[in-house]
C-alpha cells in the first residue's frame, strides 16, 4: 500500500504551519458558513463552558487520506487557544475506509467550530486527488505517471494538488508550485506553441531547445502535424543521443496520418487520437531506424480506462501524462459533534467511533 511504501522510504512526514500560506481573513470568518458564525456567538453567550469532541470521516473505501497536515496547521494558526485543544489524527498517505474517523478535535466549540467546513473542504479535495492519483499509478504500474494538473483547474490549487499527487505516488509534476510543499521542482517538455513559433518545424524547435538547455535530454512533442512517426524520425535523425523521448498528444478529434492508407487494417478498432496501435507502430519505426534509446511518452485524455486499454494492447509506453481525470472531487468529508462534556451524544447514525490508529498531535 502507498502509505507503507512511502513511509518506509521516509517520504511522508508531518508538514508544519510554516509550510502553508493561509489567507489571514480566515480568522475573521471570511470563509466560514454563516450558520457556524451564528452558532459560535450563541454558544459564547449561553454555554461557553461546554467541552465537545468533533469527529471527521468520509464514505468510501480504499481512500488515500491527504490534507491532514494542512488541517493541523490550519487549527494551529487560526483556532483560539489551539494548545488547549486535544487533536487526534491519522497521517497523510494512510489508506482509510468508509466511516473511519481520521480526525478528532476536543475542546470548547467556540475555539475551533468555525473551521469545520474549511477542514471538510481541505480533506475532501486533497484526499480525492491523492486517491485518483494512487489508483491511476497502481493501474499504470510499473510505467510512471506524470501529473499534468496545471491546466485543468485554477492556479491557486496547484500547491495542494501537487502535494496530494505526491502523496498518491506520482512520478513527476509540471510546475514549481506543484512541488512547493514537498521540495520538488517542476519538469516537462515543450508546448505546441514553441513549434508554431519555429514556423511549424518540430525539428527546429528541438534544436533550439537543445541549444538553450545543453544539459538536458530533449523530449520532442511530435503531433503538431498529426504525423507522429515521420516527425519522430526527423527529430531522432537531427538530435541523435540528445533525444531522450518523443511525446504523442494527439487529440481524439483527429486521426494520425499514419493510418491514411491503413484504415482497412484496423477495421473495428479505435484509431483516432492517441491510441495503442499508433504507439506500437511508432516504437517499431524508431527501433528499425536504430533509435531504441528514444522513449515514448503519451498524453491527451488519459484515465484508468484508457491506460488499461493501452496495457491490454501491450502498447510500449514509457510514461503516461495524466491531467483532468486526477482532479475529480469524489471524496466528501463530514464533521460531527459526538461527545458533550465527556458523554457520548450525537446525531443518530453519527455516533463516536473509536479508532486506535489515531495519534495525538502536539503543536509546535
Amino acid at each position: 500500500m502507498i502509505e507503507l511504501e512511502q513511509k518506509e522510504k521516509g517520504l511522508i512526514k508531518r508538514l508544519t504551519n510554516k509550510t502553508f500560506k493561509f489567507d489571514s481573513r480566515i480568522k475573521d470568518y471570511w470563509y466560514t458558513a454563516a450558520y457556524f458564525i451564528k452558532t459560535t456567538k450563541i454558544i459564547e453567550q449561553h454555554c461557553p463552558e461546554k467541552i465537545v469532541t468533533m469527529q471527521f470521516f468520509q464514505r468510501k473505501n480504499n481512500v488515500v487520506l491527504c490534507g491532514i497536515d494542512e488541517v493541523i496547521a490550519l487549527i494551529q494558526t487560526f483556532a483560539t487557544n489551539p494548545k488547549s485543544l486535544k487533536v487526534e489524527a491519522l497521517n497523510d498517505g494512510d489508506i482509510i475506509q468508509a466511516g473511519e474517523p481520521v480526525l478528532k478535535i476536543t475542546g470548547h466549540y467556540q475555539d475551533f467550530g468555525f473551521l469545520e467546513s474549511l477542514i471538510d473542504g481541505v480533506l475532501s479535495r486533497r484526499s480525492a486527488v491523492a486517491t485518483n492519483v494512487y489508483h491511476t499509478v497502481m493501474c499504470a504500474k510499473p510505467t510512471p505517471v506524470f501529473f499534468m494538473g496545471d491546466r485543468q483547474d485554477a492556479y491557486t490549487n496547484q500547491q495542494g494538488d501537487g502535494y496530494s499527487a505526491y502523496v498518491g505516488g506520482i512520478a513527476a509534476q509540471c510546475t514549481y508550485a506543484h512541488g512547493e510543499w514537498w521540495g520538488k521542482e517542476g519538469g516537462g517538455t515543450m508546448p505546441h506553441a514553441l513549434i508554431q513559433i519555429m514556423g511549424g518545424d518540430t525539428t527546429k524547435a528541438c534544436i533550439a531547445y537543445a541549444d538553450t538547455y545543453p544539459n538536458e535530454k530533449i523530449t520532442a512533442l511530435v503531433d503538431f502535424h498529426n504525423d507522429c512517426i515521420k516527425d519522430s524520425l526527423l527529430c531522432a535523425e537531427a538530435l541523435k543521443d540528445r533525444l531522450g523521448a518523443v511525446r504523442v498528444d494527439t487529440s481524439d478529434s483527429i486521426t494520425d496520418h499514419y493510418f491514411d492508407d491503413k484504415k482497412e487494417l484496423y477495421d473495428g478498432k479505435k484509431i483516432n487520437g492517441c491510441n495503442p496501435y499508433l504507439i506500437i507502430a511508432l516504437r517499431k519505426a524508431l527501433d528499425d531506424a536504430g533509435y531504441k534509446h528514444v522513449k515514448i511518452v503519451v498524453s491527451s485524455g488519459f484515465d484508468i480506462d484508457k491506460i488499461n486499454w493501452f496495457k491490454q494492447e501491450n502498447a510500449p509506453v514509457d510514461s503516461y501524462g495524466v491531467g483532468s481525470s486526477l482532479l475529480k472531487i469524489n471524496v466528501g468529508y463530514t464533521g460531527d459533534l459526538v461527545i458533550l462534556d465527556g458523554k457520548k451524544l450525537a446525531k443518530e447514525g453519527r455516533e463516536d467511533k473509536p479508532n486506535p490508529r489515531l495519534e495525538i498531535v502536539k503543536f509546535d
